[in-house]
């Protein structure tokens, strides 16, 4: 498995800004809440198949906070600990990536798969309640996305 790079310079990141009580965030609030410009996030969704945020009208991207959460860990892995885009993108695959990320509550503390798939380690009723939230944010999403006469905008 490839590990942090041992070209790369890896060190403490400046600390990142709490990430606001808000549903959807564009990339430009995103970028900034991740300490990352807005081409790296863009280049981070090709190369990570978990960080997709949705899309609506023109390929606009509309981040959620668990996007942020991934986006953070991807910066820490990369430009905190060092791993190259290939060994980040196997760690994340890991179960429970950020179990010691640290104590602040912005941090990706379990892993999607975690959530969806049966483990141990995380609770069913902490796995219905994140699927519960998302499927409900799924359906909001699509109900503003097709006018009255079932059509969409």
């Amino acid at each position: 498995m490839a590990g942090p790079s041992s070209k790369a310079k890896t060190g403490k990141l400046e600390p990142l800004p709490d990430i606001p009580d808000k549903r959807y965030f564009s990339i430009s609030e995103a970028a900034q809440l991740c300490g990352v410009k807005a081409h790296v996030l863009r280049y981070w969704e090709q190369e990570f198949p978990q960080l997709r945020p949705l899309k609506r009208r023109g390929n606009r991207r509309y981040y959620q906070k668990h996007d942020l959460l991934l986006a953070r860990a991807i910066r820490q892995l990369l430009y905190g600990e060092g791993y190259t885009i290939h060994g980040a993108r196997d760690r994340l695959q890991e179960p429970r990536v950020q179990e010691n990320a640290g104590s602040h509550p912005d941090q990706l503390s379990l892993g999607m798969d975690d959530l969806v798939s049966p483990s141990e380690k995380t609770p069913w009723p902490q796995r219905l309640r994140f699927l519960r939230h998302e499927l409900g944010q799924l359906l909001q999403l699509c109900r503003g996305a097709i006018d009255g006469d079932g059509r969409s905008k």
